[in-house]
């Protein structure tokens, strides 16, 4: 069943302006978690999430992971 999340439910913004999950996310195929920092211009499964801050997201949770399905 799909969910409506947030951004800031799924990624934080770090001091350094990085984005890094508080979550296990699949984006695309592609699968990261707590610790991976990345910024704009850095694309999981052909999207730049750089560009979707503070938007919300449809995702599923399968297995304790967030898989990101689509974004409003």
């Amino acid at each position: 069943m799909p969910y409506r999340f947030n951004f800031y439910q799924i990624f934080r913004i770090n001091p350094d302006g990085s984005i890094e999950p508080i979550r296990i996310v699949r984006i695309g195929g592609v699968q990261f978690g707590p610790g991976v920092r990345f910024g704009r211009g850095v694309y999981f499964g052909n999207v730049d999430l750089a560009q979707y801050i503070g938007r919300d997201f449809q995702a599923e949770i399968q297995n304790g992971v967030v898989v990101i399905t689509g974004i409003f």
